[in-house]
């Protein structure tokens, strides 16, 4: 029955058109409507993300759910779906992050509740769309077409400064985007297809050929990422962001940049990512040590967590890249744990980083402030709340038996296998993340009621226990038992090292 389903296409518009619905139904003026709405078409997109999981195929490697037809003929352009064990768990973190921002929001936006809402749901249709695209020219659409909703929810539900954020936003990752599509027709060419796989296929000889492309991927993914040093758009972008767009840009927007590594520069210019990769791995060691220290100095709530996420997301970029390193050490078993460790962050930092960016929303729903110094004994007044978000700040200290640890500590292993030195600088981040998080932690939660606002406050809602609960749930399951993430992935990681990095770096590799 599933085989038969346009399951993919339906990820992908479902949303789009319910968000359509929800624009110009009477739900326009009646926020009821609209909210239930938004909620019946965000849990459908979820529940049919679940059943993919279900059905997909963990044993081996292979494209499923595949759907190809013809879109631009004269220029060979298709649309064409697929999914495998890299993009198949990102759909399903979109579809869950989407669900639980809008039972989050419920209520708590007054102004045009409906296009706010509308706009989620749009994004996530187009983002799932990144994720399930197969032909790289589908795959820039999405690619381009989900910034608008997001430059629209900062604009229009942003803080006061919202206007530079959003164009600062919207300048870093365009400009980066120019570059992606110039690699992405020169690809094209050279295949006779701008099918992502027929790429894959591609054996380039000439290496500055490959750096050409190499860094064209590098500009567009490392803004998205963000990599350090181009990285300054994302605290801007979170500080003014209301509370769910924060939540999407940290959970969902961050990993379509270590997406693309994946998808797209390590399979196609393996040689230039190689004599790269010693200058990777070194830009994502300073984006762990040194913007654990940048974290440290915040004030407000949302920035520290906002340069956490560029912390964390530097152990994914670490885990892709040393895998290089470990393949031409033959030390094969432990490139795919680093690639996996790699993906676990992707979809761990998802959970935690949206959970924590909620935590904070829930704060700022009642004080109208994010900054650390207005708030003292919020255990107090709030007890069942205060264990919840020391569950998320434990979880992104890297704490074992919560899924921050879990990738963390493969990449760490990982890097153990090249040098030590880059497996200490990498395990640091435990140390400047628990300090950070619970420095935060620690002056917002525990002393005196600092002041009337915060004797006032009163503990969860309803709504904001269920998702609480949620994300709880996956923070702990995956932390206490992330075996179906990883035989889910497994498949997918050999496949990349067997067919596009052995095959292509060594002469006598053979892709199985």
């Amino acid at each position: 029955m599933i085989e038969k389903l346009p399951i993919l296409s339906l990820l992908i518009w479902l949303p789009v058109f319910g968000a359509l619905l929800v624009l110009f139904g009477p739900g326009q003026k009646h926020r009821n409507i609209s909210q239930w709405l938004s909620l019946l078409i965000a849990g459908a997109t979820f529940l049919l993300s679940a059943w993919a999981v279900t059905a997909f195929d963990s044993s081996r490697y292979f494209l499923q759910f595949v759907e190809d037809t013809p879109w631009i003929e004269s220029l060979n352009i298709r649309y064409s779906l697929g999914v495998d064990g890299f993009s198949l768990p990102l759909i399903v973190l979109t579809s869950l992050m989407t669900l639980i921002v809008v039972i989050a929001s419920w209520n708590n936006v007054k102004m045009r509740s409906s296009h706010y809402l509308a706009g989620f749901l749009i994004m996530c249709g187009l983002m799932n769309g990144v994720f399930a695209a197969t032909d790289s020219i589908l795959f820039y659409v999405f690619w381009e077409a989900m910034l608008v909703p997001m430059f629209l929810i900062i604009g229009i539900w942003g803080g006061a400064n919202r206007i530079y954020a959003t164009l600062k936003f919207f300048i870093y990752t365009f400009f980066g985007s120019v570059f992606l599509l110039i690699a992405l027709i020169y690809l094209g060419r050279q295949a006779d297809s701008f099918d992502i796989f027929a790429m894959h296929q591609l054996v380039l000889p000439d290496l500055e050929v490959q750096k050409l492309l190499f860094f064209a991927f590098l500009i567009s993914f490392a803004v998205k990422v963000p990599m350090w040093p181009v990285h300054t758009w994302l605290p801007d972008a979170h500080v003014e962001a209301p509370t769910g767009g924060s939540v999407i840009l940290a959970a969902i927007m961050l990993k379509m940049g270590t997406y693309g590594f994946v998808r797209f520069m390590l399979p196609i210019v393996p040689d230039a990512s190689m004599a790269m990769a010693d200058v990777i791995i070194v830009l994502s060691l300073i984006a762990v040590v040194y913007i654990g220290f940048v974290a440290l100095a915040q004030k407000d709530m949302k920035k520290l967590i906002a340069y956490s996420s560029i912390a964390h997301m530097g152990f994914v970029t670490l885990g892709l890249f040393i895998s290089f390193s470990l393949v031409s050490g033959k030390h094969i078993d432990a490139a795919i744990m680093g690639i996996q460790g790699a993906l676990v962050q992707m979809i761990s930092h998802g959970f935690i980083s949206g959970a924590l960016f909620l935590c904070i929303g829930v704060l700022y729903d009642r004080m109208h402030s994010r900054d650390i110094s207005d708030y003292g004994g919020v255990v107090n007044t709030m007890p069942k709340f205060a264990m919840f978000f020391m569950l998320f700040a434990m979880a992104n200290a890297g704490l074992p038996g919560t899924s921050g640890f879990v990738g963390e500590f493969l990449v760490i292993i990982a890097s153990l296998q090249v040098n030590f030195w880059i497996a200490a600088l990498a395990g640091t981040t435990l140390i400047f993340a628990a300090a950070y998080t619970l420095w935060m932690f620690k002056r917002v939660m525990f002393g005196d009621v600092a002041n009337e606002k915060v004797a006032s406050l009163q503990d969860l809602r309803s709504r904001e226990y269920i998702v609480m609960i949620v994300l709880a749930v996956m923070v702990l399951g995956f932390g206490f038992y992330p075996a179906p993430m990883l035989e889910l992935m497994q498949p997918s990681v050999e496949h990349l090292i067997d067919c596009n990095l052995v095959s292509k770096l060594s002469p006598e590799g053979m892709c199985s």
